[in-house]
């Protein structure tokens, strides 16, 4: 088994997000007919789903080519062939979910392997005659059909009738077609090939999964552009106007997706909704946490230093959650424990080496990601707050890669700008400690003088590994944290 992984590793397909290339390694077979397996694109992944194929049956392929978009457990990723040759088969089509390790599609070295791979892909020769049979059938079909009375009747004026309303479903499809949220989500294959064409993504209808526009989706708006024009030129002129003026299509766009959820919620009632790829994941590492002994601390903090700097900073770019991960990564420095992890056989500690703070951000599909701001300590706000844009941007487009979500060394969630005063986060698995953040409100507070005022204040909750971190430890930390955000001057440099 080792050794047929190791050959698999060899000859395999790579995996790039963006302009960063990984080596998922994944085919093939010392064979005229090569399989391609479903490639592991992250340690946690067990299975993936086909998110769009970028080549078709009879497509040639070249070494390092993309060939196929693949949504793992949090990213979609563009897998390249290591091999050249001739795109023989698919297995999996788009849309489709297989196993880390199994086929998805066959690729022939020259085009007379092309029947082979057709025969692998269905699991023998035998299709391939009982293809042919029908198609000299067809002829005989062919000859019954030219009864003329059926194309003579009046069929060409029944096309006529939905002629009409052909042009309303294109002039509505488009105010659908944007997401809830306003974004518009892509293959990197869809949207480079979007560039190509000179095809507007804004105006595509994406029929991935949750309206991921996939390159056939753009090749399909290339080659109906024109047409619906010329179909209903008056009709579309009006549809058009709103197109050009985004200020006056923004009022619409708003209007319907209220509509479409009312719809969404009426639906959903008396149904089971299978989770998708994410929130599998998600559900795996809640069933990890379970089994970790956790414990949970919790402090109040000023915050109105906090407040008067994030004012001051704001219009330099500078982001709240940029200040709260730069006060943590700052408090950590003395504190290591909260940063290790305990070992996989529970026999010792992990010191990290480095203070790489995840911070949650909830996806809109459901379930959520923990983008990584790396080395939180020693990184400067600026800096941290636009890296922290990026990677959220690219987060909820699910393209970052596996190593800017999962190196996290410590964890805040902050749900204060939803009203949240107070709550425990779940721990993620191998790491010690996670950090809850509640809003911050007006609170009566007595000084050491005993004058009595009015201050801000936010509780904060931390859960952590009791293998790893003791209550002492978490009070500790928590004393530093409040220190560093109420005397917040030494997070500038």
């Amino acid at each position: 088994m080792a050794s047929l992984a190791a050959s698999t590793v060899q000859r395999g397909l790579s995996a790039r997000q963006g302009p960063v290339r990984g080596s998922r390694r994944q085919l093939v077979v010392q064979n005229a007919v090569k399989e391609v397996f479903m490639p592991a694109l992250s340690s946690t992944m067990t299975e993936g789903k086909i998110v769009s194929w970028l080549k078709s049956p009879g497509d040639k392929v070249k070494k390092g080519e993309s060939i196929v978009v693949v949504e793992s457990d949090k990213a979609d990723m563009d897998v390249e062939s290591f091999a050249e040759g001739i795109l023989g088969a698919i297995v999996v089509p788009e849309g489709g979910v297989a196993g880390v390790g199994t086929p998805i599609a066959f690729v022939a070295e020259t085009e007379a392997d092309l029947e082979a791979a057709k025969a692998k892909a269905s699991g023998g020769a035998a299709p391939a005659p009982a293809a042919a049979a029908p198609a000299a059938a067809a002829p005989a079909a062919a000859a019954p059909a030219p009864a003329a009375p059926a194309p003579a009747p009046v069929a060409p004026a029944a096309p006529a009738a939905p002629a009409a309303p052909a042009p309303a479903p294109v002039a509505a499809a488009p105010v659908p077609q944007p997401r809830e949220d306003g974004r518009i989500i892509a293959t990197p294959y869809a949207k480079k090939l979007a560039k190509d064409l000179g095809v507007d993504l804004a105006s595509v209808i994406g029929s991935g999964p949750a309206g991921r526009i996939t390159a056939a989706d753009v090749e399909a708006a290339k080659a109906r552009g024109p047409a619906p024009a010329a179909a209903a030129a008056p009709a579309a002129a009006p549809a058009a106007a709103p197109a050009a003026a985004p200020a006056a299509a923004a009022p619409a766009a708003a209007a319907k997706p209220a509509a479409a959820e009312k719809t969404t919620v009426g639906e959903l009632r008396g149904t089971t909704v299978p989770f998708n790829t994410l929130q599998k994941a998600v559900v795996n590492n809640m069933n990890e946490s379970l089994k970790v002994p956790e414990f949970r601390v919790s402090m109040a903090i000023g915050t109105d230093a906090l407040d008067a700097l994030y004012r001051k900073l704001k219009p330099k770019g500078v982001t709240m959650t940029a200040l709260l991960a730069k006060a943590c990564g700052v408090a950590l420095e003395q504190h290591p424990l909260l940063y290790s992890s305990c070992t996989a056989d529970g026999s010792g500690v992990t010191y990290n080496e480095r203070i790489n703070i995840a911070m949650a951000v909830a996806m809109p599909d459901g379930g959520l990601i923990t983008p990584v701001i790396k080395d939180a300590d020693s990184t400067d706000l600026y800096t941290m707050s636009r890296a922290w844009a990026d990677l959220v941007k690219r987060a909820r487009a699910k393209q970052l890669s596996p190593d800017e979500y999962n190196s996290g060394t410590f964890t805040i969630s902050n749900l204060g700008m939803f009203g949240v005063e107070s709550f425990d986060a779940i721990l993620p698995p191998g790491t010690a400690a996670i950090l809850a953040v509640g809003g911050s409100k007006p609170v009566v507070s007595v000084d050491a003088n005993g004058r009595i005022g009015v201050e801000k204040q936010m509780v904060v909750n931390i859960t952590c590994d009791h293998r790893v971190v003791y209550g002492a430890h978490a009070a500790e930390f928590l004393q530093t944290l409040k220190a560093v955000i109420e005397s917040p001057d030494q997070l500038v440099f």
